[in-house]
């Protein structure tokens, strides 16, 4: 039996909020839990409600999104955050998936990607539209400096680390190792700790900035 995604929409715009009520209604394995208008809404929402994606605008009243994002993720460190938004430029994207946004989603995308967005998101997946990943791509060839940490990580949790750049969600990634999910999902909390990071983007990130891990644009 498919486990039924809780979502919870956040953006101002009444079209995109009824767009996306459309999209999740006829998705069988999805529900709407709740819609906010505004990042103060989405905050409180997201703790009363405990969705399993987050689908957030940028763009909105009372407190941002970026803001929101961090504050959702203060609370809660496991919340899954989808980005839906218009914009495309660096002063969005870079803060956002460091706020801890699992995926940043444009709003020209099709409504199968959405879908397959929200599921990635859900699952522990990193999704990024096309257009980001040539912007992440891009960024990864610029100097910058990495997070540094008192304490290296194991071999284990670099084979671990490896497998999450990919997008690989806990259950697999064990299942490749021969480990299981609960290790797993120990050695991510570790990675995590260690290198000062909030959440698998990050990691990711990470991983393909040290050579860890490739990534190819379209993918």
């Amino acid at each position: 039996m498919l486990k039924t995604i809780k979502i919870l929409v956040c953006d101002d715009h009444a079209i995109i909020r009824i767009g996306l009520k459309s999209l999740i209604a006829g998705a069988p394995d999805m529900q709407l839990v709740g819609e906010a208008t505004n990042g103060e809404e989405a905050v409180v929402m997201a703790r009363k409600l405990k969705p399993d994606v987050i689908i957030m605008d940028l763009l909105m009243p009372r407190k941002d999104g970026v803001a929101a994002i961090k504050e959702i993720r203060k609370k809660n460190h496991e919340a899954r955050i989808l980005v839906f938004t218009s914009f495309s430029d660096d002063k969005n994207v870079f803060p956002s998936l460091k706020a801890g946004a699992s995926g940043y989603l444009l709003k020209d995308c099709s409504p199968e990607e959405l879908v397959q967005a929200i599921k990635d998101v859900c699952q522990g997946k990193s999704s990024l539209h096309t257009v980001i990943v040539q912007k992440v791509l891009q960024e990864l060839h610029q100097p910058a400096d990495l997070p540094t940490t008192d304490e290296p990580l194991s071999e284990r949790e670099v084979d671990v680390l490896k497998y999450v750049a990919r997008g690989m969600p806990n259950q697999e990634i064990a299942r490749t190792l021969g480990i299981k999910e609960g290790t797993v999902r120990i050695h991510v909390g570790n990675i995590l700790n260690k290198l000062k990071l909030t959440n698998r983007t990050q990691a990711a990130l990470y991983a393909l900035r040290k050579g860890l891990a490739q990534l190819e644009a379209g993918n």
